[in-house]
C-alpha cells in the first residue's frame, strides 16, 4: 500500500528562491492535454536528437530557479542528467490552472526567457486556446493566439468571413514541418461543456 503523504504531497517549484507548491492534482482535463501535445511531439520526434518530457521531470534553470513544466522539449542532450533538465529547454508548455495562471504569465515566463527558452506556450483548456511567446532579447514576446470556437458562434460571429475565423493550426518555431492541430490538442474536451478551473 503506498503512502499517502508520499503521493499526494503537492509537487514543489523553487521561483525566485522561494519555495512554492503546486496543486497535487491538477484533474482530468489537464492530464488529457498534457499527454495530447506529449504525443504530438513524441511521434515527431522519434528518432530525432530532440525529446519531449511530461511534468514528471524538474528543470533546474538556476540556482533559484527549479521548475516542473506541463510540458518540454530539449534539443541539447547534454543539459539531460538522471536527476532531470540542468539549463533552459529549446520549447515549454505551461496549462494555466487557478493556482498556477498568474505564475505562468508573470514570473515564470520572464524567468524562462531570461534563461533562454526559445518558445512558451501557455495552454488555456477553458477557452481552447494556446498562446505562443517566442524568445528575443532574453524576453518571451507574444507572437500569436490560437483556439477552437464552436462553429455555432463562429458562424453567428464571422458569416462567411474566412479570415475572421481562428486559426486552430500552426507551426512551432523549432520544426518547419511539424503542424499542431488544436483539434488533437483539445481531443478529450467536451467542447459544448461550460469549462471551470475546477474541471481541469
Amino acid at each position: 500500500m503506498y503512502s499517502k503523504s508520499h503521493r499526494d504531497a503537492p509537487k514543489k517549484e523553487l521561483i525566485n528562491g522561494v519555495i512554492v507548491a503546486m496543486s497535487p492534482s491538477a484533474g482530468i482535463h489537464h492530464n488529457h492535454v498534457v499527454l495530447s501535445i506529449a504525443g504530438i511531439f513524441a511521434r515527431y520526434l522519434k528518432g530525432k536528437p530532440c525529446k519531449v518530457f511530461t511534468d514528471s521531470v524538474d528543470v533546474y534553470l538556476t540556482e533559484d530557479n527549479i521548475f516542473v513544466p506541463d510540458v518540454t522539449v530539449v534539443c541539447n542532450p547534454n543539459i539531460l542528467k538522471p536527476k532531470g533538465i540542468y539549463g533552459a529547454p529549446d520549447l515549454v508548455v505551461e496549462i494555466l490552472s487557478h493556482s498556477t495562471a498568474k505564475r505562468d504569465k508573470g514570473v515564470k515566463k520572464d524567468i524562462y526567457g531570461k534563461c533562454g527558452v526559445k518558445e512558451y506556450w501557455i495552454v488555456d483548456i477553458r477557452s481552447l486556446s494556446v498562446e505562443v511567446y517566442l524568445i528575443d532579447s532574453e524576453r518571451l514576446e507574444f507572437d500569436n493566439r490560437y483556439e477552437i470556437v464552436p462553429p455555432d458562434w463562429i458562424a453567428e460571429s464571422t458569416g462567411d468571413d474566412e479570415e475572421a475565423r481562428p486559426i486552430t493550426k500552426f507551426k512551432t518555431s523549432l520544426f518547419d514541418d511539424l503542424i499542431i492541430d488544436l483539434e488533437e490538442v483539445f481531443a478529450e474536451i467536451d467542447f459544448d461543456s461550460e469549462l471551470t478551473w475546477n474541471d481541469e
